[in-house]
């Protein structure tokens, strides 16, 4: 065998050896091995018109949705809160799947337990795992809060987390006092993004509406402070971080609920960070006194903004500010709620942006490009480019609705370079495969899991989203404002630029333009 301990090698070595490739021969003929010119005459079929209609009409069946699950998102709005431990009941598969996911996008440990359901568990009701499951937390990783979540298998059996929560607390496993705030979250229904904002909403209610009647409701005494929220964001260290500048170069007095910026970004110094950062508890209480919360993300905050505005508060949305026309947006809305200047600082970065964009619009105007991903993401991404001259021909997010392609369609009629341009909600990367071969357009955006409509249909791809597996750092750096606008105009320029060097490359055939000056 090639692999020995003296020589060790990983697996894009390993496998390339003749006795692996001779284990995947023999494997083959065990699988219903079928003629492999039919099967090439089928694969030529999926690329054509024809398989896109039938494609489209299919209704029973997703393949490879651009979506995850509710407690994904619960999970990540729980780790934003201070010394806060995310607690999913249900089975210890799932959360292993949320913790891997994270984990593997942010290069960094992801906190999380689960109340290890099993199937005495499913028939019998999950309560005796809540019990000891709180208990174990509390005992064991001395959190500040516990915040429930809950997957499919507690949803699918009633599992009530209320009283749940409640039986718990008399048996003992954490103080009568103790935050256990709680969201049902079935991941049969929803998205990430949708366990986002039921998860957000129900620590909101926890603080805001007595702590599940340990204590009075609290009343509002409202002064000058914003709260901000950030969204599901794959680059949520680099933007909230962005957004801090933002609001200090303004001197806007401000809250980040769900603040997970830091826990996502821990230093490598000696000392393991289980908890780092987050929102305090006492500022997400004292979040109810604000005089307005602005949302990142309209879609991700359909439930939580509504909960605020019943508390007196203005409320204002964005979709994935980025861009020139955004970020003035943002800080013309800041400053309307503020009362606050925009600052001469931020004025010259907008010029800036203003003046990159000028630099570099003949290589991007023109240019068609595939989108998918989270609702907002997909607005936010297909607006900068409309204000780029390009044009977002296919916008495709698998957790958008009507409501949401409706939006989209206003924004492309009112750009004439959205004239083509046509959003999908519901669907699939099936689906965009379908439209790769059957409209093609110059470059795709999107998530890691696009690397293999890169490789089917030939279609760059440009890795702006959640999950990005395949590359390190993306999520340190910004998006949102002009600074982000900046790293995405450059991002799609160096994937341009480096298209155009692959197809100019070959001496004295195709080098006619490989230029050192572009």
């Amino acid at each position: 065998m090639a692999q020995s301990a003296d020589h060790v090698l990983d697996h894009l070595e390993l496998f390339r050896g003749p006795e692996y490739q001779q284990m995947l021969a023999d494997k083959k003929m065990f699988e219903n091995p079928r003629d492999p010119a039919e099967v090439e005459r089928i694969q030529q079929w999926t690329k054509t018109p024809e398989y896109r209609e039938k494609n489209f009409a299919r209704e029973a069946l997703a393949v490879n949705p651009a979506k995850a699950c509710q407690p994904l998102g619960a999970v990540f709005v729980s780790v934003g809160f201070e010394g806060t431990l995310p607690f999913v009941h249900g089975s210890q598969g799932c959360v292993a799947y949320y913790r891997s996911h994270l984990s593997r996008h942010f290069k960094e440990p992801s906190s999380c337990v689960s109340s290890s359901m099993t199937e005495d568990a499913a028939v019998f009701g999950g309560l005796n795992n809540m019990i000891d499951g709180l208990a174990n937390s509390y005992n064991m990783y001395k959190p500040k809060m516990i915040a429930v979540s809950t997957t499919c298998m507690a949803e699918v059996i009633g599992d009530d987390l209320n009283a749940f929560i409640k039986t718990s607390k008399e048996k003992g496993s954490v103080p009568a006092e103790f935050d256990v705030p709680f969201a049902h979250t079935p991941a049969f229904v929803g998205s990430h993004v949708t366990g986002y904002d039921n998860a957000l909403k129900g620590i909101l209610e926890h603080f805001w509406n007595g702590k599940a009647g340990t204590a009075p409701k609290l009343e509002r005494k409202p002064n000058e402070a914003i709260n901000i929220i950030g969204g599901f964001d794959g680059n949520t260290v680099g933007n909230l971080r962005e957004i801090k500048r933002i609001l200090a170069l303004m001197g806007i007095k401000h809250t980040i609920l769900a603040d997970n910026s830091e826990v996502f970004d821990t230093p490598t110094d000696g000392e393991f960070r289980m908890y780092d950062g987050g929102t305090t508890l006492e500022d997400t209480a004292n979040a109810i006194h604000a005089k307005a919360t602005i949302s990142m993300q309209q879609w991700c905050t359909e439930k939580t903004l509504p909960f605020v505005s019943e508390h007196g508060q203005d409320v204002v949305s964005f979709n994935y500010p980025v861009g020139v026309s955004a970020t003035d947006d943002l800080l013309v809305a800041l400053s309307r709620i503020s009362g606050k200047e925009i600052p001469e600082q931020l004025a010259r970065e907008r010029g800036r942006l203003v003046d990159a964009i000028a630099d570099s619009s003949a290589h991007i105007h023109g240019k068609k490009f595939a989108i998918y991903g989270d609702p907002d993401l997909c607005y936010g991404l297909a607006a900068f480019l409309l204000e780029l001259g390009a044009e977002p021909t296919h916008v495709l997010s698998t957790n958008g609705n009507k409501a949401w392609q409706e939006k989209m369609q206003t924004l492309f009629a009112g750009s004439p370079f959205g004239q083509a341009c046509q959003a999908y909600p519901g669907r699939d990367l099936w689906h965009m495969r379908s439209l790769l071969f059957t409209e093609p357009v110059d470059f795709l955006i999107g998530n890691t899991h696009g690397k293999y409509l890169e490789r089917d249909t030939g279609t760059p791809l440009i890795r702006i989203g959640f999950p990005i597996f395949d590359r390190h750092h993306h999520h340190r750096f910004p998006v949102w404002g002009y600074q982000g606008g900046l790293n995405v105009l450059v991002k799609i320029l160096d994937k341009i630029f480096d298209e155009i060097d692959k197809k100019t490359s070959v001496l004295g055939k195709t080098d006619y333009s490989f230029d050192i000056i572009r």
